[in-house]
């Protein structure tokens, strides 16, 4: 091939001389900061879920659970959340493990407070930064709520950068979280709402809707949770929140009351990030071709199975009663939509319960007014009483016709006089 002149280089442009050249900044530092840094986990709020769950009465076995989170504490010398979990459970504590969890915190303090008086004296705005959160982390760690959250707030006033105040935000939720404080849980969530909307990468983004939908679980906001956890699926790295078992757990839960059955199908059902782990979650899957596929004893069976898990976990405790009736009365509903009338005894055979059983439970609902239907105790039928939609809209134009006709008629009298 033909060789370039010699002042070939000279007339190229200065940008790709810079591209050939090696980075400047050496690749020691970034690996020693990354070794600093270890990957979030979600130890911490399993230490909160494990206290709930030895709280709960229908856990069966608990002393798994117990000396698991006896593990947790010893390992992250938990002092002060150790004090606060034997006053919760009514444990006996250890007077002894208590006062050696209490020493090794004192000498971390004190080892982290030293840590940010140098970084003050001798070194730059970043390192104070980087001692006042691991001092803060530390705090939060051990179960310190005030201190922690006092030292959270002290960081997040020196910090610089979109990127490392959403972290602050997204650390300070995980603390509310842990102690289920809602009112500093949904402060911090609008806070960081404010950070996304001049900025900040798609990572914290979804990770924060993440935050956000276990939020709305535990206020029972169900449809925003669900929109949220959708948005979600391909893309969740939350799993310092929650597992992605119980990502999917949540999911599936909160989409069956809250979106269509279109909806559902396209949305849930052929989602391959879901079908790869539906099976692994007892009685889910069950649950929700159960209620697609309108095989309804396999839909009761899953649900009485599922309400123990709902029941014993943090965010979806309180409103367990809530979704074992509500998921009851959409498949009422979807059932009858299919008949006119059917018999008391052929309903009860489908849902898998006796007919007395469903007789009381259709009669509260319909008291209720959450079913369209009456029930025949003479034939024992139930006959649905939902309107024709056909017939609804032909008295609905009438009805409004009759109103533009009289206005038109007002209308004409006054242009007469």
């Amino acid at each position: 091939p033909r060789r370039p002149p010699r002042s070939w280089s000279r007339r190229c442009p200065p940008l790709l001389h810079l591209r050939s050249r090696p980075s400047a900044m050496p690749a020691e530092p970034a690996a020693a900061h990354a070794a600093e840094k270890p990957p979030l986990t979600s130890d911490y709020l399993d230490c909160a879920q494990l206290r709930f769950s030895l709280g709960c009465t229908t856990v069966a076995d608990k002393a798994p659970l117990k000396a698991q989170l006896l593990k947790q504490i010893e390992e992250k010398e938990m002092a002060p959340f150790y004090r606060a979990t034997c006053e919760a459970l009514g444990w006996e504590a250890d007077a002894a493990l208590l006062a050696k969890l209490e020493a090794a915190n004192a000498t971390e303090l004190a080892r982290l407070s030293d840590a940010i008086k140098t970084a003050e004296e001798s070194e730059g705005e970043s390192e104070i930064c980087s001692a006042m959160l691991a001092k803060a982390e530390f705090l939060m760690r051990i179960g310190e709520r005030a201190k922690a959250l006092a030292a959270l707030e002290e960081t997040y006033a020196k910090t610089v950068g979109l990127g490392p105040k959403l972290d602050l935000l997204l650390t300070k939720l995980r603390l509310a979280l842990f102690f289920d404080d809602k009112k500093l849980t949904a402060d911090t969530i609008d806070a960081a709402k404010g950070l996304l909307d001049q900025g900040g990468d798609w990572e914290r983004r979804n990770r924060l809707k993440v935050y956000e939908a276990v939020f709305h679980i535990s206020t029972r906001s169900f449809k925003k949770a669900a929109d949220l956890l959708l948005d979600s699926v391909a893309t969740f790295t939350a799993t310092e929140l929650i597992s992605y078992n119980t990502f999917v757990l949540y999911t599936v839960t909160t989409s069956l009351l809250s979106l269509p059955r279109a909806d559902l199908k396209s949305k849930v059902i052929d989602a391959p990030e879901i079908l790869q782990v539906l099976g692994e979650i007892p009685h889910l899957a069950n649950l929700l071709n159960g209620l697609y596929e309108c095989r309804y004893r396999t839909l009761m069976e899953a649900l009485v199975g599922i309400v123990d898990s709902l029941y014993a976990d943090r965010y979806m405790h309180a409103h367990t009663r809530f979704y074992w009736r509500e998921l009851r009365v959409l498949a009422y509903n979807q059932f009858l939509e299919s008949y006119r009338s059917v018999s008391l005894a052929g309903m009860a055979t489908s849902f898998g319960v006796s007919a007395d059983f469903l007789d009381k439970e259709l009669s509260g609902f319909i008291a209720a007014e959450r079913l369209s239907c009456k029930i025949d105790k003479v034939n024992l039928v139930v006959s649905s009483t939902r309107p024709d939609k056909q017939s609804a809209q032909f008295h609905s134009a009438i009805k409004q016709g009759d109103l533009l006709l009289n206005r038109l008629q007002k209308l004409s009298r006054v242009i007469n006089v």
